[in-house]
């Protein structure tokens, strides 16, 4: 995979304020120095690691295992559903700079404020994980001086997710290389959808939200230059906003990801396809459930436009832990190349580790219930589609956020594109 070069990007006024508009450090020097790390004390009896992860990152059984092999050092593990609850508390620890736990999982998006502010967070570069991750996720937690402040947990290679009985019933092919030959561009993708639309009940993919992301994913530069500075006007945003939310009426069910009426159109045949990086496979099972009444699911290798990157998360220590040298040790076991091979097999979640790439246990896997789809080859093919990497500076997470309120806007009927669009370029104006 081909990353493209991030920087700090530009920061105006005072770094202070400057991070509290990248949602990093809401307050700067409450709770004492946050740059000063805390005195390292050694784990007392009963005492424990502390990590908090959102999401499911299937980590149960491997802290059990860690657990058992290293009785010195306990990990108890934190779960929150979902990331933008998580990175409220995060947010909120920060300003206080008191109550994080000893390992923090930081979504993708968000590692460009930790990598514009590295004093909160332990640099965990060691010769011993030196090129142990693709490049472009190593990139993206690596400072302009060589701070390494996370290691990566998986990445996100983009295929196409599909419901193959509703396409059967549409009277469009629902064998997976005939599908995925007829979505090899976004023209192709909508135009499929155009003639699925005019026979079935069913929307043609899960939400404008999740399209507008994996358009997005394949634009080198949507909401800042390569200096930092932000730029929300620039032609390839404008493309993306119109193509969505031109097509939202007839195409998406118009529904926000991830809330509840999108969590109940998996089951109620709501709609034929979704953009399916490995790791929402599992989303997938959980809101569909058992398999039944002639429902198939199947995964098709190819993504619109090439490829795509969607996700992937890191592991991070804050300097307010006591136990950093253990947390460092847990979390490189942690994300070593056997341990993601076991979650891909669990969750789906797609290695970073380049000397998992080429495992016989991640080539061969297939999943039963996306029809024995070989979701290793597909994935793994998915990944070595991926040419661009978006730039993401400070306010990248802050701005997709604002960015997707405003797709949001239009699917809910509140405001017109033309409204959304002047509220979001307004939104943005705000953080600078």
């Amino acid at each position: 995979m081909k990353s493209t070069p991030r920087g700090l990007g530009r920061l105006g006024g005072s770094a202070c304020a400057a991070l509290v508009l990248a949602s990093t450090l809401a307050a700067c020097g409450s709770g004492g120095d946050p740059a000063e790390s805390a005195e390292q004390e050694d784990l007392a009896e009963g005492e424990s690691i502390t990590i908090t992860t959102f999401g499911e990152f299937g980590y149960d059984p491997l802290i059990e295992q860690w657990n058992a092999e290293h009785p010195d050092i306990q990990v108890e593990q934190t779960k929150v559903s979902l990331w933008d609850d998580w990175k409220n508390e995060l947010n909120t620890n920060l300003q206080a700079n008191a109550g994080l736990p000893d390992v923090v999982a930081i979504e993708g998006d968000f590692m460009p404020a930790l990598v514009a502010a590295p004093d909160r967070w332990v640099d965990l570069s060691d010769p011993d994980v030196e090129g142990r991750w693709l490049d472009f996720k190593e990139q993206a937690a690596t400072t302009p001086d060589g701070q390494l402040l996370g290691y990566a947990t998986d990445a996100g290679p983009e295929a196409i997710c599909y419901r193959a009985d509703l396409l059967e019933e549409a009277g469009l092919p629902s064998d997976r290389e005939e599908v995925a030959a007829r979505m090899t561009t976004w023209e192709d993708f909508y135009a499929l959808g155009e003639e699925f639309t005019a026979k079935s009940d069913a929307a043609w993919y899960d939400s404008s939200g999740s399209i507008a992301q994996a358009m997005l994913n394949q634009v080198a530069f949507p909401f800042e230059k390569e200096d930092g500075t932000v730029d929300v006007e620039n032609p390839e945003l404008q493309e993306v906003w119109q193509t969505v939310t031109g097509n939202a009426e007839g195409l998406s069910t118009r529904n926000k990801q991830w809330n509840d009426d999108w969590t109940a159109s998996f089951k109620n045949d709501g709609f034929a396809t979704i953009p399916c990086p490995g790791w929402m496979r599992s989303n997938i099972r959980d809101n569909q459930g058992k398999l039944a009444g002639g429902v198939v699911w199947d995964i098709a290798d190819a993504f619109p436009g090439g490829g795509g990157n969607w996700g992937g998360s890191f592991l991070a220590v804050p300097k307010t832990s006591t136990h950093q040298a253990e947390a460092q040790e847990f979390i490189e076991w942690i994300t070593a190349p056997e341990q993601q091979l076991q979650v891909f097999a669990s969750q789906g979640n797609f290695p970073s580790q380049v000397a998992a790439l080429d495992s016989p246990d991640l080539l061969s896997a297939s999943d039963e219930y996306f029809n024995d789809a070989p979701v290793g080859e597909i994935y793994s093919n998915r990944a070595e589609a991926i040419d661009v990497q978006p730039y993401q500076g400070p306010l990248y997470s802050d701005i997709l956020g604002k960015f997707q309120a405003a797709v949001d806007r239009v699917d809910e009927g509140s405001a017109t594109p033309e409204e959304s669009w002047t509220t979001f370029v307004s939104d943005v104006a705000a953080l600078q």
